[in-house]
């Protein structure tokens, strides 16, 4: 599996969990300009921007540990986008799904509700 092929089935899951914690599914793969934003989920009241990491194996490191200053930069930048264009949008948080395949061949999923860098 190639890296866009594993980060096409991460996007999926992480989709797919949050519809099951009641989150309606907004946006995937938002863009404007060379901004991306990978989930835009909302529940009641509160918008969330999702950061998805997939990794076939944490041999170099946990996906979480991926994101940096400057691709939440970019995640800030494309959110406030996202919220001009879609005013009603008041408050918003910012999360991060970090999925990686196991030893074991299975998946696993953490789900980082609230960063802030």
């Amino acid at each position: 599996m190639n890296n866009k092929d594993t980060g096409f089935l991460g996007e999926n899951m992480a989709a797919e969990y949050l519809i099951n914690l009641g989150h309606e599914i907004l946006e995937k793969n938002w863009r404007h300009k060379h901004l991306e934003i990978d989930i835009i989920s909302c529940l009641p009241g509160m918008l969330h921007i999702i950061e998805v990491k997939t990794r076939g194996s944490i041999d170099f490191g946990f996906p979480e540990k991926m994101i940096n200053k400057r691709k939440m930069q970019f995640l800030k930048n494309a959110a406030a986008h996202y919220q001009y264009a879609n005013p009603q949008w008041k408050w918003l948080q910012f999360d991060v799904i970090a999925i990686f395949k196991k030893p074991t061949n299975e998946w696993a999923l953490d789900y980082f509700e609230d960063v802030y860098f």
